[in-house]
């Protein structure tokens, strides 16, 4: 663990190097700092970062400290918030004779003869969406390769504890299938990440500067997607 001082304040962060092309900092909802730099970069010019940035990290902060039950493991009861594209919706879990999920306004809807299955309802309903978006914006992403010839063999949604998405050489795609919660912009993000991969497998100079031509903000929005899921 690293830190800087600012003001009265001490911003104690995580620090992790790799081989990416620029410095980025997220503020999770556990309040912590995780601070991604270049590998070379100096320890000085990371704390000055750091440092320009203090006001909006302590931003994050209290914003994550208003809100950290919203952090908290989802029950699906009526009453809880739960995102789709982006959005925040109330969960209504109505007892019923039918079995389906709708939104309604800024409802999310579950009837259901058991209450106990209104998480499994909503997994179900998430996936059916994600299988039409994600396929989706690829079919809208894919042409801007159209020089690269890449080719993709199948799409598979899953559940990732710790990656958002994943690519094999052999064109098979894997994303995790909590990105159906974010904005559609995030969603690019992950699944350009992806493409560019079937391109330039590592981390390096081609991969950063093929990504920076397909979406020059990503970073942004890969701040915006750690934040929003965290």
């Amino acid at each position: 663990m690293h830190s800087v001082v600012y003001g009265d304040n001490v911003i104690p962060f995580e620090l992790r190097v790799s081989n990416r092309k620029t410095l980025g900092i997220t503020v999770y909802p556990d309040l912590r700092v995780v601070v991604s730099a270049p590998e070379g970069a100096s320890e000085e010019k990371i704390r000055e970062k750091v440092k320009s940035k203090a006001r909006w990290i302590m931003k994050q902060q209290r914003g994550f400290e208003k809100f950290q039950p919203l952090s908290k493991q989802k029950e699906y009861v009526s009453g809880e918030t739960h995102l789709y594209l982006g959005k925040e919706y109330i969960l209504k879990v109505i007892r019923s004779d039918k079995e389906y999920v709708k939104l309604k306004g800024k409802y999310f809807l579950v009837e259901t003869r058991n209450p106990d299955k209104a998480g499994k309802l909503m997994e179900e309903w998430y996936r059916a969406k994600a299988s039409i978006h994600f396929s989706s914006i690829i079919d809208d992403l894919i042409p801007l390769f159209d020089r690269k010839e890449i080719k993709i063999k199948d799409l598979i949604i899953r559940k990732m504890n710790t990656r958002w998405g994943s690519c094999t050489p052999g064109g098979t795609i894997t994303l995790n299938l909590q990105l159906i919660k974010a904005p559609r912009r995030c969603i690019e993000y992950v699944i350009l990440h992806e493409l560019c991969h079937l391109v330039y497998h590592k981390h390096d100079t081609r991969f950063y500067k093929l990504l920076h031509s397909m979406m020059p903000n990503w970073e942004k929005w890969k701040e915006r997607l750690e934040v929003t899921l965290a």
